[in-house]
């Protein structure tokens, strides 16, 4: 059984709902705190991803970023280079949205020369009367900069688990290519 360890960060803007995603996922579902204070700075949550259909797993170590600018380059420093990345917007918010281009183009900055696989989640998928962005529009998006698209409710606790198995699964088949290339070389 081979169990890797990667670091994901989780980056948007305030309030879509990021430290609310992590604490259902890793709660495995059976938590949502109905009150949140806002993240002041950086959080880390660790937890083990089974690989499905393998005995493998990764431990996802994922640093929650706050979404305002003042704490960002801070906590940019503090996680170091990503391995995987998570990028949330809220669904019923047009502007967050908008604005993973910017966050997008923050991770890539901090990773030169590395392509770090990631997700986007439309969170607040629960909010459909106050849509303002379109899945399409944002798989669109998703797929245009290589990532995979998830849409979740963390209020409703619904599909919180696929970004990051998707992840812990795309960084698992990475670990096999480069291990498959060595084992070429010798």
């Amino acid at each position: 059984m081979v169990k890797l360890r990667a670091r994901c960060i989780l980056v948007g803007d305030a309030a879509v709902g990021k430290s609310t995603l992590l604490q259902v996922f890793s709660s495995d579902g059976s938590h949502f705190q109905k009150s949140y204070s806002m993240t002041t700075g950086l959080e880390l949550v660790t937890k083990s991803v089974n690989i499905p259909m393998s005995i493998h797993s990764v431990e996802l170590y994922i640093f929650d970023v706050a979404g305002r600018d003042t704490f960002v380059e801070a906590c940019e420093k503090l996680c170091g280079w990503p391995c995987v990345g998570c990028l949330v917007f809220d669904i019923s918010n047009k502007n967050s949205f908008s604005n993973c281009q910017q966050w997008l183009e923050r991770v890539k900055t901090h990773c030169p020369g590395q392509q770090v696989p990631g997700v986007l989640v439309g969170n607040k998928s629960d909010l459909t009367s106050r849509r303002e962005v379109e899945a399409v529009i944002a798989q669109e998006w998703a797929q245009n900069q290589g990532l995979e698209y998830h849409e979740t409710s963390a209020k409703e606790m619904q599909v919180c688990e696929a970004p990051f198995v998707s992840l812990a699964q795309t960084y698992y088949t990475l670990y096999q290519d480069q291990l498959q290339t060595i084992q070429n070389l010798i």
